[in-house]
Protein backbone atom coordinates (compact mmCIF):
# COMPACT_ATOMS: atom_id res chain seq x y z
CA UNK A 1 0.00 0.00 0.00
CA UNK A 2 1.34 3.42 -0.95
CA UNK A 3 1.80 5.62 2.12
CA UNK A 4 0.30 8.53 0.18
CA UNK A 5 -2.96 6.61 -0.30
CA UNK A 6 -3.69 4.85 3.02
CA UNK A 7 -7.02 3.42 1.84
CA UNK A 8 -5.97 2.47 -1.72
CA UNK A 9 -3.77 -0.29 -3.10
CA UNK A 10 -2.84 -1.33 -6.66
CA UNK A 11 -1.47 -4.63 -7.90
CA UNK A 12 0.58 -4.21 -11.08
CA UNK A 13 2.68 -7.36 -10.73
CA UNK A 14 3.58 -8.65 -14.18
CA UNK A 15 2.87 -5.30 -15.87
CA UNK A 16 5.55 -3.63 -17.97
CA UNK A 17 5.49 0.17 -17.78
CA UNK A 18 7.44 2.92 -19.56
CA UNK A 19 7.49 6.35 -17.93
CA UNK A 20 9.27 8.90 -20.10
CA UNK A 21 10.94 11.60 -18.05
CA UNK A 22 10.62 9.30 -15.03
CA UNK A 23 13.96 10.36 -13.62
CA UNK A 24 12.63 13.37 -11.71
CA UNK A 25 9.57 15.43 -10.81
CA UNK A 26 6.08 14.20 -11.62
CA UNK A 27 7.49 11.36 -13.71
CA UNK A 28 9.54 10.07 -10.77
CA UNK A 29 6.44 10.06 -8.61
CA UNK A 30 4.51 8.07 -11.21
CA UNK A 31 7.37 5.62 -11.77
CA UNK A 32 7.76 5.03 -8.02
CA UNK A 33 4.06 4.34 -7.64
CA UNK A 34 4.13 1.68 -10.37
CA UNK A 35 7.33 0.16 -8.95
CA UNK A 36 5.83 -0.01 -5.47
CA UNK A 37 2.74 -1.69 -6.97
CA UNK A 38 4.93 -4.46 -8.39
CA UNK A 39 5.37 -3.38 -12.02
CA UNK A 40 8.50 -3.73 -14.13
CA UNK A 41 9.27 -0.06 -14.78
CA UNK A 42 11.50 1.55 -17.41
CA UNK A 43 12.23 5.24 -17.05
CA UNK A 44 13.93 7.69 -19.40
CA UNK A 45 15.88 10.88 -19.03
CA UNK A 46 18.04 13.06 -21.24
CA UNK A 47 21.25 12.40 -19.26
CA UNK A 48 23.52 9.39 -19.89
CA UNK A 49 22.53 7.52 -16.72
CA UNK A 50 20.00 7.63 -13.90
CA UNK A 51 22.83 8.33 -11.45
CA UNK A 52 23.30 11.72 -13.12
CA UNK A 53 20.02 12.87 -11.56
CA UNK A 54 21.02 12.00 -8.01
CA UNK A 55 17.66 10.36 -7.35
CA UNK A 56 16.56 6.88 -6.33
CA UNK A 57 16.82 4.64 -9.38
CA UNK A 58 16.63 1.29 -7.57
CA UNK A 59 14.22 -1.09 -9.25
CA UNK A 60 14.14 0.66 -12.62
CA UNK A 61 15.60 0.10 -16.04
CA UNK A 62 16.95 3.39 -17.39
CA UNK A 63 17.15 4.43 -21.05
CA UNK A 64 18.42 7.74 -22.40
CA UNK A 65 15.88 9.66 -24.47
CA UNK A 66 15.92 13.05 -26.16
CA UNK A 67 12.51 13.73 -27.68
CA UNK A 68 14.00 15.82 -30.47
CA UNK A 69 15.77 12.69 -31.75
CA UNK A 70 13.28 10.55 -33.69
CA UNK A 71 15.73 7.68 -34.01
CA UNK A 72 16.22 7.61 -30.25
CA UNK A 73 12.45 7.48 -29.72
CA UNK A 74 12.26 4.40 -31.93
CA UNK A 75 15.30 2.88 -30.20
CA UNK A 76 13.65 3.18 -26.79
CA UNK A 77 10.49 1.50 -28.08
CA UNK A 78 12.53 -1.26 -29.73
CA UNK A 79 14.46 -1.89 -26.50
CA UNK A 80 11.31 -2.91 -24.64
CA UNK A 81 10.62 -6.65 -24.80
CA UNK A 82 6.96 -5.98 -24.06
CA UNK A 83 4.82 -3.09 -22.90
CA UNK A 84 1.46 -2.72 -21.15
CA UNK A 85 1.47 0.95 -20.15
CA UNK A 86 3.09 4.02 -21.71
CA UNK A 87 3.15 7.21 -19.65
CA UNK A 88 4.14 10.06 -21.97
CA UNK A 89 5.36 12.30 -19.18
CA UNK A 90 8.60 13.78 -20.59
CA UNK A 91 8.46 17.42 -21.64
CA UNK A 92 9.57 20.92 -20.76
CA UNK A 93 8.95 24.53 -21.60
CA UNK A 94 11.43 26.88 -23.23
CA UNK A 95 10.33 30.17 -21.71
CA UNK A 96 13.95 31.13 -21.00
CA UNK A 97 14.73 30.80 -24.72
CA UNK A 98 11.68 32.83 -25.85
CA UNK A 99 9.03 30.54 -27.33
CA UNK A 100 7.89 33.37 -29.63
CA UNK A 101 10.94 32.69 -31.77
CA UNK A 102 9.72 30.27 -34.48
CA UNK A 103 12.58 27.82 -33.99
CA UNK A 104 12.03 27.71 -30.23
CA UNK A 105 8.26 27.39 -30.69
CA UNK A 106 8.83 24.44 -33.04
CA UNK A 107 11.20 22.78 -30.57
CA UNK A 108 8.65 23.07 -27.79
CA UNK A 109 5.94 21.49 -29.94
CA UNK A 110 8.35 18.74 -31.01
CA UNK A 111 9.26 17.85 -27.43
CA UNK A 112 5.83 18.19 -25.85
CA UNK A 113 3.50 16.94 -28.62
CA UNK A 114 5.21 15.43 -31.65
CA UNK A 115 7.62 13.42 -29.49
CA UNK A 116 4.71 12.07 -27.43
CA UNK A 117 2.88 11.01 -30.59
CA UNK A 118 5.98 9.37 -32.06
CA UNK A 119 6.53 7.41 -28.84
CA UNK A 120 2.90 6.28 -28.79
CA UNK A 121 3.09 5.22 -32.43
CA UNK A 122 6.39 3.39 -31.89
CA UNK A 123 4.87 1.47 -28.95
CA UNK A 124 1.48 0.80 -30.54
CA UNK A 125 2.04 -2.83 -31.57
CA UNK A 126 3.40 -3.84 -28.16
CA UNK A 127 0.55 -2.10 -26.34
CA UNK A 128 -1.95 -3.85 -28.60
CA UNK A 129 -0.48 -7.18 -27.45
CA UNK A 130 -1.01 -6.42 -23.76
CA UNK A 131 -2.89 -8.96 -21.66
CA UNK A 132 -3.27 -6.49 -18.79
CA UNK A 133 -6.78 -6.43 -17.28
CA UNK A 134 -8.38 -3.36 -18.82
CA UNK A 135 -6.08 -3.54 -21.85
CA UNK A 136 -2.98 -1.64 -22.81
CA UNK A 137 -2.93 2.05 -21.88
CA UNK A 138 -1.35 5.31 -22.90
CA UNK A 139 -1.38 8.25 -20.50
CA UNK A 140 -0.52 11.73 -21.74
CA UNK A 141 0.53 14.62 -19.53
CA UNK A 142 -1.53 17.71 -20.23
CA UNK A 143 -1.50 20.82 -18.03
CA UNK A 144 -3.45 23.92 -17.11
CA UNK A 145 -1.97 25.49 -20.25
CA UNK A 146 -4.14 23.02 -22.17
CA UNK A 147 -7.08 25.20 -21.12
CA UNK A 148 -5.74 28.67 -20.27
CA UNK A 149 -3.59 31.05 -22.27
CA UNK A 150 -0.17 31.61 -20.71
CA UNK A 151 1.71 34.30 -22.59
CA UNK A 152 5.20 33.16 -21.54
CA UNK A 153 4.95 29.75 -23.24
CA UNK A 154 2.99 29.84 -26.53
CA UNK A 155 4.64 26.71 -27.91
CA UNK A 156 4.26 24.71 -24.70
CA UNK A 157 0.62 25.77 -24.36
CA UNK A 158 -0.18 24.86 -27.96
CA UNK A 159 1.47 21.46 -27.48
CA UNK A 160 -0.36 20.72 -24.24
CA UNK A 161 -3.67 21.70 -25.81
CA UNK A 162 -2.74 19.30 -28.60
CA UNK A 163 -2.25 16.49 -26.07
CA UNK A 164 -5.92 16.77 -25.10
CA UNK A 165 -7.05 16.46 -28.72
CA UNK A 166 -4.53 13.73 -29.53
CA UNK A 167 -5.86 11.76 -26.57
CA UNK A 168 -9.35 11.82 -28.06
CA UNK A 169 -8.18 10.91 -31.55
CA UNK A 170 -5.94 7.99 -30.57
CA UNK A 171 -8.62 6.68 -28.20
CA UNK A 172 -10.98 6.43 -31.15
CA UNK A 173 -8.41 5.09 -33.61
CA UNK A 174 -6.89 2.40 -31.39
CA UNK A 175 -9.89 1.22 -29.33
CA UNK A 176 -10.34 -1.83 -31.56
CA UNK A 177 -6.77 -2.87 -30.71
CA UNK A 178 -7.54 -2.91 -27.00
CA UNK A 179 -5.58 0.27 -26.28
CA UNK A 180 -7.13 2.89 -24.02
CA UNK A 181 -5.77 6.45 -24.26
CA UNK A 182 -6.30 9.00 -21.49
CA UNK A 183 -4.48 12.01 -20.05
CA UNK A 184 -4.10 13.91 -16.82
CA UNK A 185 -3.93 17.70 -16.78
CA UNK A 186 -1.53 18.53 -13.98
CA UNK A 187 -2.06 21.70 -12.02
CA UNK A 188 0.59 23.30 -9.82
CA UNK A 189 2.56 20.26 -8.64
CA UNK A 190 5.59 20.33 -6.32
CA UNK A 191 8.82 19.70 -8.25
CA UNK A 192 12.30 21.13 -8.74
CA UNK A 193 10.90 23.65 -11.22
CA UNK A 194 8.34 24.77 -8.62
CA UNK A 195 10.84 25.47 -5.82
CA UNK A 196 11.42 29.06 -6.93
CA UNK A 197 7.71 29.57 -7.57
CA UNK A 198 6.84 28.36 -4.06
CA UNK A 199 9.48 30.61 -2.50
CA UNK A 200 7.97 33.76 -4.03
CA UNK A 201 4.76 34.79 -2.21
CA UNK A 202 3.80 37.19 -5.02
CA UNK A 203 3.65 34.22 -7.41
CA UNK A 204 2.34 31.55 -5.07
CA UNK A 205 -0.43 33.39 -3.24
CA UNK A 206 -2.66 34.11 -6.28
CA UNK A 207 -2.52 30.42 -7.23
CA UNK A 208 -3.44 29.29 -3.73
CA UNK A 209 -6.23 31.87 -3.59
CA UNK A 210 -7.74 30.45 -6.81
CA UNK A 211 -7.29 26.80 -5.77
CA UNK A 212 -10.23 25.54 -3.68
CA UNK A 213 -8.03 23.00 -1.87
CA UNK A 214 -5.57 25.80 -0.96
CA UNK A 215 -2.38 23.83 -1.55
CA UNK A 216 0.17 22.84 -4.18
CA UNK A 217 -0.09 19.24 -5.33
CA UNK A 218 2.46 16.47 -4.87
CA UNK A 219 3.69 14.06 -7.58
CA UNK A 220 1.83 11.30 -5.73
CA UNK A 221 -1.43 13.17 -6.38
CA UNK A 222 -0.83 12.82 -10.11
CA UNK A 223 0.44 9.25 -9.74
CA UNK A 224 -2.77 8.17 -8.03
CA UNK A 225 -4.86 9.38 -10.94
CA UNK A 226 -2.55 7.73 -13.47
CA UNK A 227 -2.57 4.34 -11.75
CA UNK A 228 -6.36 4.44 -11.58
CA UNK A 229 -6.73 5.30 -15.27
CA UNK A 230 -4.53 2.38 -16.34
CA UNK A 231 -6.24 -0.10 -14.02
CA UNK A 232 -9.12 -2.47 -14.73
CA UNK A 233 -11.31 -0.17 -12.59
CA UNK A 234 -11.11 2.32 -15.49
CA UNK A 235 -11.61 -0.26 -18.27
CA UNK A 236 -14.55 1.70 -19.76
CA UNK A 237 -12.75 5.07 -19.71
CA UNK A 238 -10.90 6.28 -22.80
CA UNK A 239 -10.31 9.56 -24.59
CA UNK A 240 -10.59 11.57 -21.38
CA UNK A 241 -8.37 14.20 -19.76
CA UNK A 242 -8.64 14.35 -15.98
CA UNK A 243 -7.56 17.60 -14.29
CA UNK A 244 -5.46 16.98 -11.17
CA UNK A 245 -5.32 20.54 -9.90
CA UNK A 246 -7.03 20.91 -6.54
CA UNK A 247 -9.98 22.53 -8.32
CA UNK A 248 -7.99 25.34 -9.98
CA UNK A 249 -9.63 24.83 -13.38
CA UNK A 250 -13.23 25.00 -12.13
CA UNK A 251 -12.96 28.49 -10.63
CA UNK A 252 -14.53 31.12 -12.88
Amino acid sequence: MNASWPNVSHDYRGAHVLVTGGSHGIGAGIAAAYRDAGAEVTITGTRPSAADYGTDAVGYRYLQLELTDNRQIQAVADALPRLDILVNNAGCNFAASNEYEPEVFARSVQVNLVGAYRMARACQAKLAGSALPGGGSIIGLASMTSYFGVTAVPGYGAAKAGIVQLTKTLAMAWADQGIRVNAVAAGFIRSNMMKYFESEPAMLEPVLARTPMRRIGDPSDVAGAVLFLTSAAARFITGQTLPVDGGYSVVG
